[in-house]
């Protein structure tokens, strides 16, 4: 069982026979002597979606959660739902726009090395690659000098996720984003 001070971002932990996955972790460290660090999970039920924070100290156990994750790929959208297919045996996972929530600006159909989670033979949620390239649909012409400068433009990107991109970015470029901030990392 890994310390709380070990979980990242997008783990998925179980706690009271219920499965979560963690969507933001805020640190704090006391001033006072001897008191510990402690973490702040923001976490949301799989596959309910009920919210829930919690806080532990960095040396608290968390249990892993029994699960299996299927490396996929994004096949395509249909109404509500998702359709991603295994890389491996090429079985389909279906999961619905809840599921999929937060992190449907990141999906693209084709899209692969996606993670299904399954829990008792069901898929119940992704979780997507640190990064993923998108284009940019739209965004401010270049100014002359931007090069030069660090401000940063709004962009629309095709999967019409709004980031904050540096003035050089251009409409049709392609850029990596963060999956966990959403902010602009670089150019693909």
């Amino acid at each position: 069982m890994p310390k709380a001070s070990d979980i990242k971002k997008g783990q998925v932990i179980e706690l009271e026979g219920v499965v979560y996955t963690v969507r933001q972790i805020d640190r704090s460290a006391p001033t006072a002597r001897g008191a510990g660090t402690l973490y702040r999970f923001k976490m949301v039920a799989i596959p309910s979606g009920d919210r829930k924070e919690l806080t532990f100290k960095g040396d608290d156990q968390v249990k892993d959660a029994d699960l299996a994750r299927r490396v996929s790929e994004c096949s395509y959208r249909s109404g509500d739902e998702w359709v991603f297919i295994d890389q491996e045996d090429f079985s389909q996972y279906v999961l619905n726009e809840d599921a999929v929530s937060e992190q449907a600006p990141y999906l693209l159909e084709g899209q692969a090395d996606i993670h299904v989670l399954i829990i008792d033979d069901q898929p119940v949620a992704i979780q997507l690659p640190q990064s993923v390239a998108l284009t940019v649909e739209d965004t401010a012409p270049v100014l002359k000098g931007a090069t030069a400068s660090r401000s940063a433009k709004p962009a629309r990107l095709e999967t019409g996720l709004d980031v904050m991109v540096p003035d050089y970015i251009t409409n049709g470029e392609v850029i990596k984003v963060n999956t966990e901030t959403g902010e602009f990392m670089s150019r693909a």
